[in-house]
């Protein structure tokens, strides 16, 4: 069984900084992707930001030059440093990881339950 959980969510002011955490467990042999996706109400998930294990990313354009994500490949955990925030940056933020268990030897996705991230203007 995997699990990833998040945590760093929470309320800022607009312009104001916050981290988000994620940890993979379980029996996870090797993790290719993981990154963040985000949902707003009334709207679809959308992609926030991903990193490969082998580190390159890729960037909503909404978030490009004030969003990071990285990742620590030793503790299976994504991070994203989320700058300058917005209103519109208001959503639900889930993890996400593309992994391969010891269980399953092929390739699925896992997602995490999510975390609220508000915005006030």
């Amino acid at each position: 069984q995997v699990q990833l959980v998040e945590s760093g969510g929470g309320l800022v002011q607009a312009g104001g900084s916050l981290r988000l955490s994620c940890a993979a467990s379980g029996s996870i042999l090797t993790i290719n992707t993981m990154g963040w996706y985000r949902q707003a109400p009334g709207k679809q998930r959308e992609l926030v930001a991903t990193i490969t294990n082998g580190g390159n990313t890729n960037y909503a354009d909404s978030v490009k030059g004030r969003f990071t994500v990285s990742r620590d490949n030793s503790k299976n955990t994504v991070y994203l440093q989320m700058n300058s925030l917005k209103p519109e940056d208001t959503a639900v933020y889930s993890c996400y990881a593309r992994l391969t268990t010891y269980r399953s030897l092929s390739i699925n996705d896992y997602w995490g339950r999510g975390t609220q991230v508000t915005v006030s203007s």
